[in-house]
């Protein structure tokens, strides 16, 4: 049997795949009424951002809309919050805008993962209002609906919503004046958006140049809340200097983790403070859209970004994670190593993932298997295993 036809059509299929990843600017393209906005998404470099996101909803405005914006002679800098208030980390089609559960939710933007929001200001209000009707505010604008859902204008999902709305969303906070860009302050960073605690604890530790060499080449921080931190006071001060290095260095993971990339790659993921056998390690499961952090001593659930621009993410979690190298099923402290150092953590991170204690709760086996669905396959984006899995097909009937 002739398997030419076959092969070359899923070879093409192959191809359509990897070639088609959304970009924003060919989209809007294609509909003159949005050029003005597709002009400054370009201008302000937000089409770029928007286009390595694997999941995300853009809130276009037409050129009518665009005017009344421009009209306020805002800075490039400021023009480029105030939009990027329109770009949702989250997927919205049109059908899930009516089926908000409680009828209204809190969506996180791109203005709240730059870092430059205060508290919830980066935040998107949408409320499914009667008559079919959604309004869409920024947390900051006291709530008030003032832009409404009008149409959908392409949907790939569960990739990229470009949807339209009445008109520009209003913040405060997003309309000040924008300072020239600078080196990102994790430690400002966290202290503004209700991780203080956290912070002061950073600020005064051998830990922190730890966390500043690894900003520039890629770090994720997972950053305990006040209260948590508050609730964790009295275990902290029984450890020594040097445990209390390597429980700082344990909320830091040395590479770029966006939250998309944490919902869909379960397993084991080691941190700054891994070195030598010493694995301080802790295991990311996800359930349904909740992102937990297991450390066979205690879970935390992730509850809030503070900043997300690659290579830099920071996450505000539930708890203090408490890593089993110094705390047992007794929470008593345990002996510690030195803080990793770069060349140390990047050459030995996966190699030594699966080597888990004589006394630790998981077996080896376990923990490897783990390791390896980490590292391997289950990390690609879900086009690329769809691809793999199309070429694999392909090479078995060319066998054939």
């Amino acid at each position: 049997m002739n398997q030419t036809p076959l092969v070359l059509s899923l070879f093409l299929l192959v191809l359509s795949i990897t070639a088609n990843a959304h970009n924003i600017t060919r989209i809007l393209a294609k509909h003159p009424g949005f050029s003005t906005f597709n002009h400054y998404l370009t201008v302000t470099h937000l089409a770029a951002e928007i286009n390595r996101r694997e999941t995300i909803t853009v809130l276009a405005i037409d050129n009518a809309a665009m005017a009344t914006l421009l009209d306020k002679h805002l800075s490039i800098p400021t023009l480029k919050n105030v939009l990027s208030l329109h770009v949702l980390v989250d997927y919205f089609g049109a059908r899930k805008l009516h089926q908000i559960t409680k009828g209204t939710t809190l969506a996180s933007s791109m203005f709240q993962a730059t870092g430059a929001a205060a508290g919830t200001a980066g935040y998107v209000n949408i409320t499914n209002l009667k008559g079919g009707k959604v309004g869409f505010a920024a947390e900051d604008n006291d709530g008030q609906l003032h832009s409404f859902y009008v149409k959908s204008v392409q949907e790939i999902p569960f990739n990229i919503s470009v949807l339209q709305i009445s008109e520009a969303l209003s913040s405060a906070d997003a309309e000040a004046p924008t300072a020239a860009p600078s080196a990102i302050d994790l430690i400002s960073i966290m202290s503004k958006q209700g991780c203080k605690a956290f912070a002061d604890l950073l600020r005064v530790s051998k830990a922190l140049p730890t966390f500043k060499e690894n900003v520039d080449g890629g770090l994720t921080v997972f950053c305990p809340t006040d209260s948590a931190v508050s609730g964790f006071t009295s275990k902290y001060k029984n450890l020594t200097d040097a445990q209390k290095v390597s429980l700082l260095l344990y909320h830091g993971v040395p590479v770029y983790q966006s939250m998309q990339m944490l919902k869909s790659n379960n397993g084991v993921m080691n941190t700054l403070a891994t070195e030598g056998a010493n694995k301080y390690d802790f295991t990311v499961q996800n359930d349904g859209e909740d992102v937990m952090l297991e450390t066979k001593v205690d879970t935390a659930s992730i509850v809030g970004t503070l900043i997300d621009q690659d290579p830099f993410v920071a996450y505000k979690i539930s708890k203090v994670l408490m890593p089993r190298e110094l705390f047992k099923e007794s929470e008593a402290p345990a002996e510690s190593p030195k803080a990793s150092k770069k060349s140390t953590k990047k050459g030995k991170a996966n190699s030594e993932a699966a080597d888990a204690p004589a006394d630790g709760p998981s077996s080896e086996a376990d923990d490897q298997k783990a390791a390896d669905d980490n590292n391997g396959v289950s990390r690609l984006p879900n086009g690329l295993r769809l691809v793999m899995v199309l070429l694999s097909l392909v090479m078995g009937l060319l066998v054939l």
